[in-house]
């Protein structure tokens, strides 16, 4: 059999797979079905390999290949299209050969004809012919309908928006198969995504898009933004006008045109396999096939073809386009647009390179649509560097049961930081942190704020995440519902991640992993780091959950004592995270959270992917790191070999040198052929494998990887080392205040007319005050507020700013006075008000005037009310709180014919 023979035998199941009837000429039947394949059909040019007839009509042709000419495979594309324009032997009426599709048993590429600028396409299969039937009914085709979007509609839209949204119709519009958005974290990816998904949907026709998500959490929210989106040019909403549906099941209806589903759950579709809802509950990073299988490669379904979707929108892209995930992507004949905040290398290289948006958290700053952040570092002793614990009878913890015991130690023991709350948990250590969390909360973070903002710390385990709990209790002196535990092994997790978005409680919560990306939280005012980080993409997600803008009335509904916008928040870093090494991409773990058991069934059971092998070296090389002297030589007797070299055999398998010089020494020539190099692989997989399929060897392995339990050194006391804010605080301080020097200079005629309004004539200060909020309204679209450009000034200016009293609208004025110089110290409106009053009320007191204590609550009163207004007029004493006093008259009757002046006095002193 020569190898197009071989080839056309892969071909002939893949045209059954998809519904084709296979004929040769002498057979010719084509009315056994829709859609019938004849071989070597004649045609003028000669006989094709495979004539496609739908509906008893000709409309494609198949030029197949042998496997070596995938290579080339373009080139035949020429063949096709001479196939395509030939005449088709005994066919009398009309008809036109509109899609060609070029194959080898490996590859299939794809073309239709009607396409302005027609371009071949890679594809997982050939279309089935009730799909080419569609395609030949519709009007035009989706690439021609993108050549024509009409003009956005731009209302209700970010510059952000807009920019990605026309790019994406641009790179719909050139058949750009794959597009990247990157978006800053709360600049409204969902929503852009949306947008182009209503436009594809109405003006391109296409008849269904996927919107793939890699957590449950995120596909709720994903439908909540469906569900409540309203496009510009229709009154009705999305789901009045198109289907929308979140996969709960193996079933997708054919009937709606937007699927929300998780890649897990869409990858379990394909396989045909069921799958429990509360499996999507885990990042996919965490999924592993139910009975521990390696994973299946998806192969064709009939029921959802690769032709099912027309389009799949990935958001969270940069974590779910590697492995084998990537198989959902490339099954579908479908143009792929991915969403993320944080791209990396091969992020880029996956879709092509091609950035329709490219909006980075830098710019999102600035243009108000995310908040900055300012660092307050926590350094103390254990943290840094580790601690010691002499020989003596010390408390031990199981890692899973936490059950304790005591226990004598055969010797010291040094532990550095990377142990910490691992190997040896020190309460000391989380305690100290806690307590210099807590003093400086009130006084230097948030000096405004009566309740502990939101806040959200980031722990190393499950188990650290425990201890933190426990401690965050005791040390602020609150309750269970106070702070909380937010992981995936935490019952109702969603629930509690709920209250903390939406409820007063928990105040503070924790966490692994679970909301470390995607995750929306807007209140969140303070994160915490209690471990490091390596990754910069994950480190970058980890910050973006502080970073979202929040108004002041949905801010007081969770933290009542805020009193302005969300201007900023606060990192506080606890182990040097912010100072620490960050990596592109992550380490040899492929599978950060399977276990090591499961791994090890995964390879008895014959899994062979360098992900899995890979992933398992790691976790052998990590406990060689691990294991005492007495438990390196129990490994060897009873593995056969060192850990190490476990390690080195299972990364040595997929090292493209240890593999070629392994083919040499198999090879019958000198220059080892392909078929050489893929036996001397499956020689070295083999031989790297072999220990784990004995299941003593598995046995023995999992004990010694749970025989390390963690010690809880009580012994050694943590000290604070240093406590404060970092450099960078500074250098946002003085960002923040030359952008208000230019908000100045931008506005210095409103601003100069106040100050002559201010300084001359008090009776007009009711004006000052709305032209004052009109100011400000345009000062915090620049995301300033006057709390945050305080805490600026007092940062760079400790010497002459008073620090920690509320701030008000009045008190724009006082920083504009000094930011110009009119004023050589920085306080605020109601001290320099409550001064005033102070003085002029003695010296009335010292004088011929007594005022009685009826006058002296009439006088505060009036006091109050210029420090929010700058000025008191006669008819304002017949509004609240005057009115509850007798209002105008009321005063009248308490300082007689005088009150006029009383007040004109009121107006020039407190105010001068």
């Amino acid at each position: 059999m020569t190898p197009e023979q071989e080839a056309r035998i892969i071909i002939d199941e893949k045209l059954n797979q998809s519904g084709w009837i296979i004929q040769n000429v002498s057979q010719l039947n084509l009315s056994a079905s829709a859609g019938v394949a004849i071989r070597e059909f004649p045609t003028s040019t000669g006989p094709v390999d495979y004539a496609l007839f739908v509906d008893g009509n000709p409309v494609g042709v198949i030029e197949a290949k042998k496997s070596s000419v995938g290579e080339n495979i373009t080139t035949v594309e020429e063949q096709s299209a001479r196939y395509a324009n030939s005449t088709f032997k005994w066919i009398n009426h009309e008809y036109e050969i509109r899609f060609a599709y070029e194959a080898t048993d490996k590859l299939i590429r794809f073309t239709d004809y009607k396409d302005i600028k027609y371009r071949s396409r890679k594809v997982f299969s050939f279309h089935r012919p009730e799909y080419l039937r569609s395609l030949l009914a519709a009007p035009d085709t989706i690439r021609n309908n993108m050549k024509n979007f009409p003009e956005l509609d731009t209302t209700r839209f970010r510059d952000c928006q807009i920019n990605a949204i026309k790019n994406m119709d641009k790179s719909f519009s050139e058949n750009r198969p794959r597009a990247l958005v990157q978006m800053a974290t709360g600049a409204g990816k969902t929503f852009t995504a949306i947008t182009e998904a209503y436009r594809l949907l109405k003006y391109a026709k296409m008849n269904r898009i996927l919107f793939l998500v890699d957590t449950k959490s995120l596909g709720e929210q994903a439908e909540r933004e469906f569900l409540a989106y309203t496009p510009n040019d229709d009154t009705r909403s999305f789901s009045q006008l198109y289907g929308v549906r979140r996969l709960k099941s193996s079933y997708i209806p054919n009937d709606v045109q937007i699927c929300i589903s998780t890649i897990q759950r869409m990858y379990s579709i394909l396989k045909e396999e069921d799958m429990d809802e509360s499996a999507e509950e885990e990042s996919f990073n965490e999924y592993v096939t139910a009975d521990t299988k390696a994973p299946k490669e998806v192969v064709y379904n009939e029921k959802y073809p690769p032709e099912f979707f027309d389009c799949i929108i990935i958001d969270e892209c940069h974590r779910s386009i590697y492995n084998v995930w990537q198989q959902v992507l490339t099954y579908f004949d479908a143009f792929l647009v991915g969403l993320t905040a944080t791209p990396d290398k091969r992020t880029f290289a996956f879709f092509d390179e091609n950035v329709v948006s490219e909006y980075r958290r830098e710019q999102a700053i600035i243009d108000g649509v995310n908040v900055g952040e300012d660092f307050f570092l926590i350094e103390t002793e254990v943290s840094q560097k580790g601690g010691h614990i002499l020989k003596r009878l010390i408390e031990y913890r199981d890692r899973l049961s936490r059950e304790k015991r005591w226990e004598q130690m055969d010797e010291d023991v040094d532990y550095d930081k990377n142990k910490l709350d691992k190997d040896v948990v020190n309460p000391s250590q989380i305690r100290t942190i806690v307590k210099t969390y807590k003093d400086a909360l009130f006084t230097t973070l948030f000096p405004r704020r009566k309740e502990v903002p939101k806040t959200l710390i980031f722990a190393k385990t499950d188990s650290h995440a425990d201890d933190i709990i426990n401690i965050v209790r005791e040390e602020f002196g609150e309750g269970n519902e106070f702070c909380k535990k937010i992981t995936y092994s935490v019952e109702n997790a969603e629930g509690v991640l709920s209250s903390f978005r939406n409820d007063y409680y928990p105040r503070i919560a924790v966490t692994v992993d679970m909301i470390a990306t995607g995750t929306d939280v807007k209140p969140i005012e303070c994160l915490i780091f209690m471990r490091d980080v390596r990754s910069k993409n994950y480190f970058e997600q980890m910050v973006g959950r502080g970073t979202r803008t929040i108004g002041v009335d949905d801010l007081q509904k969770v933290t009542p004592s805020a009193t302005e916008n969300k201007d900023h928040f606060v990192i506080v870093d606890a182990v040097g995270v912010t100072k620490s090494k960050k990596s592109e991409t992550r380490s040899l773990e492929r599978k950060p959270t399977v276990s090591m058991r499961e791994l090890m069934m995964n390879v008895a059971l014959g899994d062979k992917s360098e992900d899995t092998l890979t992933s398992l070296a790691n976790r052998v090389s990590r406990l060689d790191k691990q294991m005492t002297e007495k438990e390196h030589r129990e490994f060897t007797e009873n593995v056969g070999a060192s850990a190490r070299n476990i390690a080195n055999n299972l990364l040595n398998a997929f090292d493209e040198d240890v593999i070629n010089d392994r083919a040499k020494t198999i090879a019958s020539s000198g220059i080892p052929s392909d078929d050489d190099i893929a036996n001397a692989q499956k020689e070295l997989i083999k031989e790297a494998t072999q220990p784990f399929f004995n299941s003593d060897v598995r046995d023995f392995i999992e004990n010694i990887r749970r025989s390390h339990d963690q010690i809880i050194d009580t012994v050694t006391l943590d000290s604070v080392i240093f406590a404060g804010f970092d450099s960078q605080k500074e250098e946002n301080a003085d960002k923040v205040i030359q952008t208000f020097k230019e908000f100045i200079e931008d506005n210095k005629n409103e601003i100069i007319a106040l100050r002559i309004i201010y300084n001359e004539a008090y009776k007009d200060r009711p004006m000052v005050i709305e032209q004052l909020k009109a100011l400000y309204e345009k000062l915090k679209k620049k995301n300033i507020t006057i709390e945050r450009l305080w805490d600026c000034y007092y940062i760079k200016y400790t010497d002459k700013v008073k620090r920690g009293t509320t701030a008000q609208i009045t008190d724009l004025i006082s920083i504009i006075r000094f930011e110009i110089g009119a004023t050589d110290e920085l306080t605020t409106f109601s001290d320099k008000v409550n001064a005033n009053f102070k003085e002029w009320t003695f010296k009335k007191n010292a004088g011929h005037t007594q005022f009685t204590e009826e006058q002296m609550e009439w006088l505060r009163l009036i006091k109050d009310h210029i420090i929010s207004s700058l000025s008191i007029l006669d008819e304002d004493l017949d509004y609240t709180p005057f009115d509850h006093k007798g209002g105008l008259l009321g005063f009248y009757e308490a300082f007689g014919d005088n009150y006029k002046n009383i007040l004109n006095e009121l107006n020039a002193a407190l105010v001068a």
